[in-house]
């Protein structure tokens, strides 16, 4: 037995989840939102007028805080809202067809009279009356499709992780929903400009530069799915 327990733990390491628990979440303690939200950027300085600072007790101050002031993510470590609705659609149908045949043939049948003198003389079934027949024919043939549909609707909270030199503010964002055994991942990262952000503090993704979003899930199911590992090193290697 003890002979195979390194086996079972060779093989227990090759699924991405633990035996018999459920696929753990990301620590919140190493994701880049956190490391954001501790160390934020600079905060603006408090408006002033005329009369001293601004009173926080004002409705019509331009201070965040205030009942009009502008709540939008601007400073690294804010939070936005991200609205993904793709539904996108693709088709491409290509064809194409070509052919070709080539006939040739040399005989020598009157040749002052070496042919006569010749065939008598060849093997059986030989003959200079065709010295020379080849013939040739290709073809060739290909159709190719290719059909897309693509629906997918969701809304994701971000943070602003950087604020670049030239004001693009760099966002990240990460949800984790774990059912039984089964986890769903859902990240987007891209770059967006401050002013494509609405009062609602909302951003729609095709407003996103560089836009990476990513929707997927690790547990069982997925596991399934999944060729096996050795599968997957015979498909590299084997060369058929």
């Amino acid at each position: 037995m003890h002979k195979l327990l390194p086996l079972m733990i060779v093989v227990a390491g090759c699924t991405s989840t633990p035996i018999g628990q459920p696929p753990p979440f990301t620590p919140l303690e190493r994701t880049m939102e956190r490391a954001a939200m501790i160390n934020p950027g600079i905060v603006a300085p408090i408006e002033t007028t005329a009369l001293g600072p601004s009173s926080r007790a004002s409705l019509w101050t331009g201070a965040r805080s205030s009942l009009l002031g502008d709540r939008r993510a601007l400073l690294r470590g804010d939070i936005m809202t991200v609205v993904i609705e793709i539904d996108d659609s693709a088709e491409i149908s290509n064809s194409s067809d070509r052919s070709r045949s080539a006939s040739q043939q040399a005989g020598a049948p009157q040749l002052i009279g070496l042919p006569q003198r010749i065939d008598p003389r060849l093997p059986e079934g030989a003959s200079t009356s065709a010295l020379v027949d080849l013939n040739s024919q290709s073809s060739s043939s290909g159709d190719g499709s290719v059909r897309r549909n693509e629906k997918l609707t969701l809304r994701v909270a971000v943070t602003i992780t950087d604020v670049l030199p030239n004001g693009v503010l760099a966002i990240l964002g990460q949800q984790e929903v774990r059912v039984n055994f089964e986890l769903r991942e859902l990240i987007v990262t891209g770059y967006v400009r401050p002013e494509d952000i609405t009062r609602q503090n909302e951003i729609t993704y095709d407003k996103i530069a560089s836009a990476r979003i990513s929707y997927g899930g690790r547990g069982q199911i997925t596991d399934m799915q999944q060729p096996r590992a050795g599968q997957q090193l015979l498909e590299t290697i084997l060369p058929f």
